[in-house]
């Protein structure tokens, strides 16, 4: 049996796989089992932020796999320190591009395996909060279109019903979802109460991801951060999509001038390797105690090693400038293509709408190029009219003129 007969059969068919194979990759390219190359426009779903089969990555990788791989969290392992204190110079960036001092403010952060996980200790953390600090407030307010994780607590504050439906009755505590850049129903919202008492926390994406690539506008966002500061409830930004340079800073929300309670990460903190995160300071780091939250894998070693790695290898290469300038030059060739009526992102977090045409059609034509034209495209549709370009930053303006014409050929020929 090959790999697609092997999984049909004994793994839960909960994703609509596409019938490749990938066995290499380096950079932006892919070989799958057949010899057939690609570039990848998907990367992960914007984990591999540093180009698959980093060496710096691979190097951790093995050199710790040799000496330890697990002993749990009731013990001190090496670079797990070393690694939040990285991540809190990140946070402090004043420019965004390099670190700052990791002590101003101090980041606190508690190590996980993936996105989801990252986003229930959130919401752990900021019911906690309000429960110490806000009378016992525990509702949470978060954005319509979002996307923040597939259990239960990730997916209640999920603002998308066609992945909830079948899952209810969700959890209970959550106010509505609100309209993405739309102050006054955020206000609104902020200030109204839940089954579970008044609102303890907003949690927004800074450019929704999953959604379709979706940005708070500055304004929203500054007024988001001011709305919340004035009510003591905390400001909890999911950049496990926006992360680590992909939008051009560190973080996203370095771009808009605003500075949050609480952020959740994950994606390219590893760069393919299983990590999640979330960072807090100021009253927000300390309100979980011994006992409060767990996990029996989050921040292993091996995981710790390559999250070490893949920033130094982000830094090293400039990703962040590199994402800017190269997601500018994308967008900018993007509004010329036939059937486009919308371009829209940050650094090389770029969405796309089109008209008359499916974009799950392109997704399919890009990869059969693999065959036809001597080089596939990885794509992401959203949904039928939203395409999703999330590259490794090491991407180049070079491959990004290869997409462009492909682009231009499939969209011409009207799918």
């Amino acid at each position: 049996m090959n790999q697609a007969d092997l999984e049909s059969f004994y793994v839960m068919e909960t994703y609509k796989r596409k019938p490749v194979h990938f066995v290499l990759g380096s950079g932006m390219r892919l070989i799958d089992s057949e010899g057939y190359a690609y570039l990848d426009f998907l990367a992960g779903s914007a984990a591999v932020n540093a180009g698959h089969a980093d060496p710096l990555v691979g190097a951790a990788i093995r050199a710790q796999a040799e000496k330890l791989l697990h002993v749990g969290n009731y013990f001190y392992v090496d670079g797990r320190g070393e690694l939040a204190q990285s991540i809190s110079a990140l946070l402090n960036s004043a420019d965004g591009q390099t670190p700052g001092d990791p002590l101003a403010p101090n980041w606190k952060t508690f190590f996980a395996n993936s996105g989801t996980e990252a986003v229930e200790g959130t919401l752990k953390l900021a019911r906690r909060y309000g429960y110490r600090y806000l009378d016992g407030a525990a509702g949470i307010v978060s954005a319509q279109r979002s996307f923040h994780g597939r259990t239960f607590g990730s997916l209640t504050a999920t603002g998308q019903p066609s992945k909830q439906d079948i899952f209810k009755p969700l959890l209970p505590g959550f106010a509505a979802h609100v309209e993405l850049n739309d102050i006054d129903a955020l206000q609104q919202a902020l200030d109204g109460e839940t089954e579970a008492g008044k609102v303890a926390a907003l949690l927004l994406e800074p450019i929704q991801g999953e959604g379709g690539i979706w940005p708070c506008t500055p304004e929203y966002l500054q007024a988001a951060r001011a709305m919340t500061a004035e009510r003591g409830q905390l400001l909890i930004l999911d950049e496990i999509q926006t992360g680590f340079f992909r939008t051009g800073t560190a973080f996203a929300f370095q771009s808009y001038g605003v500075v949050p309670d609480v952020v959740a990460l994950a994606k390219g903190l590893g760069n393919g390797m299983p990590i999640g995160a979330f960072s807090a300071h100021g009253l927000a780091a300390d309100v979980l105690e011994a006992g409060d939250h767990g996990s029996t894998f989050g921040g292993s070693v091996l995981a710790v090693a390559a999250a070490r790695a893949a920033i130094e290898a982000l830094l090293g290469m400039d990703a962040g400038n590199n994402a800017t300038k190269v997601g500018d030059y994308l967008r900018s060739l993007l509004g010329d293509l036939p059937a486009v009526v919308d371009v829209r992102g940050q650094g090389l977090m770029t969405g796309m709408t089109l008209e008359g045409i499916s974009a799950n059609a392109i997704v399919d034509s890009a990869l059969n190029r693999a065959q036809t034209h001597g080089l596939g495209f990885v794509l992401n549709a959203t949904d039928d009219q939203n395409l999703r370009f999330i590259p490794p930053l090491c991407c180049t303006e070079a491959e990004i003129d290869l997409l462009i014409a492909a682009l231009a050929d499939m969209l011409g020929q009207r799918q």
